[in-house]
């Protein structure tokens, strides 16, 4: 059974200019397992894209409504799907 997920999710709050990306991408190679990337947004957010087991996704989403995030997080919104694949790493764009 394959149990890996495609989580997108947006950022927003104060996470630009702050080290957000590096630390996301930081958390997601901690979790292992985690391809995708970290992006800033023209409006000030940031998207996450992450692909991988559900279980770390779900750590990453966690991680990103928590209270360990630099900067200031307002809120978080994101989608589930089916992984697409083609991402080499976790990287940040």
């Amino acid at each position: 059974m394959n149990d890996d997920v495609r989580l997108v999710a947006w950022v927003r709050g104060r996470v630009q200019g702050v080290g957000f990306r590096w630390f996301t991408r930081a958390r997601a190679l901690e979790l292992g397992g985690l391809s995708g990337f970290a992006l800033n947004l023209e409006d000030g957010r940031v998207q996450v894209v992450a692909e991988g087991p559900r279980e770390h996704c779900e750590g990453l989403l966690r991680w990103l409504r928590g209270q360990d995030t630099p900067g200031r997080v307002d809120g978080v919104t994101e989608i589930w799907d089916t992984p697409r694949g083609g991402y080499d790493g976790f990287a940040i764009r």
